[in-house]
C-alpha cells in the first residue's frame, strides 16, 4: 500500500513528504524523529514513579509524542503493574490500541527493556502479542453484584481467619462440592507466571489456548494441587456458609469483599495487544520462567 508501513497491528502513514521514520535502511536525524513519533500517532503514558518520570522527560527531549486520546499506539513506560493499569483503563474505555512497554519498574515481566534510543525501529520491528482478558461476575451476601475483567487472574480468598469453603464448577457441573483452603484462582497464560506461580500453579504458555485453576494454601483435600482446564471453559465458584466464612474475590487489583458466588470465563471479545522487542517476547520469557532460581 503507497504511502504507508506496517508494524505489529498497526499501519503507520507517511509524512507529507513521502519519508518513513521508521525505515531500517536509513536512519533518520533526531529532529525528523521527533516529527515523526507525532505524526505516526505514538502516544506516551507514564508511571508516577520517580524513575518513570526521569525516563520520560528524556524521551521528549529526544522524540514529540502524539496525544493519548489521538494516538493509536501506546508507548507505556513503567513497571507491571502500572502496564496493568494501562490496559485495564483500555478495557474501561473500549479502545484498544496496541501497548509497547519499557520498563521503570520492579519486575516488568510485561516490559521491554528500558532504551532511549532507536524507540521508532524498535517499535517497527516489535512482535505483537494478542491478551484475552478474564471475565469476572460476582455476587455478594447482601445482594450486590459486580462484574470486571482480569488480565492476570480472578482469585478468591479468605477474610478472616476461618478457611475458605468453596465449591467448584466446571461448565455446569460440579467438579469439587468443597474445596477448604485459603482461596483459589483462575490464571490465563500471560497471568500464570504472576499470583499463580506463587501459588505453585503451572505455567502456561501463550499458545496453550489452557486456563489455570490454582488451589492457595489447600487444607482439603490436601494433595489437590489444581488443573488445566481449557480457554473456554467457564468455572463457577460456590461459597460455602459465606456468612460465616467471608471471602472476597479481586480481578487484578479489582476487589469485591463478601461474595457468595463467582463465574469466571475468557473474553475473546476485548483482545489487548502487546508488542515485544524480537529478542524479549513474552511467550519466550514465560518458558524461560520454568527454569528461574
Amino acid at each position: 500500500m503507497a504511502g504507508a508501513a506496517h508494524y505489529g497491528l498497526c499501519t503507520v502513514q507517511a509524512d507529507p513528504t513521502g519519508d518513513f521514520s521508521l525505515s531500517a535502511e536509513r536512519p533518520a536525524p533526531e529532529e525528523r524523529a521527533t516529527a515523526d513519533l507525532k505524526a505516526q500517532g505514538i502516544g506516551l503514558v507514564v508511571s508516577h514513579s520517580e524513575s518513570a518520570q526521569a525516563a520520560a522527560a528524556m524521551l521528549r527531549r529526544r522524540y514529540s509524542f502524539a496525544d493519548e486520546r489521538d494516538a493509536r499506539l501506546i508507548v507505556a513506560l513503567g513497571g507491571d503493574g502500572f502496564m496493568l493499569h494501562t490496559l485495564h483503563e483500555m478495557l474501561d474505555g473500549a479502545e484498544f490500541k496496541p501497548v509497547f512497554g519499557m520498563n521503570r519498574g520492579t519486575v516488568g515481566f510485561l516490559m521491554n527493556d528500558w532504551r532511549l534510543d532507536r524507540l521508532a525501529e524498535r517499535i517497527a520491528a516489535a512482535k505483537a502479542v494478542k491478551v484475552a482478558p478474564l471475565s469476572m461476575r460476582a455476587e455478594t451476601i447482601h445482594g450486590d453484584e459486580w462484574t470486571h475483567a482480569a488480565i492476570n487472574e480472578v482469585s478468591l480468598l479468605r477474610e478472616t481467619r476461618q478457611a475458605a469453603k468453596i465449591e467448584v464448577l466446571v461448565n455446569g457441573r460440579v467438579a469439587m462440592p468443597e474445596l477448604v483452603a485459603d482461596g483459589v484462582l483462575v490464571a490465563t497464560p500471560a497471568g500464570s507466571t504472576a499470583y499463580n506461580l506463587s501459588a505453585r500453579g503451572p505455567i502456561l504458555p501463550l499458545s496453550a489456548n489452557m486456563l489455570a485453576l490454582t488451589p492457595i494454601a489447600p487444607f482439603r483435600p490436601r494433595r489437590w494441587s489444581g488443573a488445566i482446564l481449557p480457554d473456554d471453559t467457564r468455572v463457577c465458584f460456590r461459597v460455602n456458609d459465606p456468612r460465616n466464612r467471608l471471602v472476597s474475590a479481586v480481578a487484578d487489583q479489582f476487589e469485591v469483599r463478601d461474595v457468595s458466588l463467582v463465574e469466571v470465563a475468557l473474553d475473546r471479545s476485548r483482545s489487548l495487544t502487546l508488542l515485544f522487542d524480537p529478542e524479549h517476547a513474552l511467550d519466550e520469557r514465560i518458558a524461560m520462567e520454568q527454569f528461574a532460581t
